[in-house]
């Protein structure tokens, strides 16, 4: 049996400023929304994986946020902390349709 993907949306495009993170809660998940300078548009778990960092409150930077509490640098596409610290956070899909933004979770 085929798994059942749910589109949630979450933000108009035109509503989240370039640079600034966007705490977005779904059931169980905290997420992390980005709007990078380049346009994309990033998901990932809210948490910093060393204490715990919120980490839609970091600085953007490029394709990497930056945690608020201990400055670990992440990157938003694939979710790895940058050497020499170690640790990786979970990614989520992002989707855009028109002004419309929705996350893909994947059960």
């Amino acid at each position: 049996m085929d798994k059942v993907l749910e589109r949630i949306r979450v933000a108009n495009l035109s509503e989240l400023p370039k640079n600034l993170g966007k705490t977005v809660k779904i059931g169980p998940y905290d997420i992390a929304l980005f709007h990078l300078a380049d346009g994309k548009i990033r998901a990932i778990e809210n948490r910093c994986p060393h204490r715990g960092g919120v980490l839609a409150e970091g600085m953007i930077s490029g394709e990497y946020v930056f945690c608020p509490m201990h400055d670990w640098k992440i990157n938003v596409s694939d979710g790895n902390v940058q050497a020499p610290d170690t640790g990786c956070v979970k990614t989520f899909e992002v989707e855009v349709d028109q002004d419309e933004v929705f996350i893909v979770l994947n059960p």
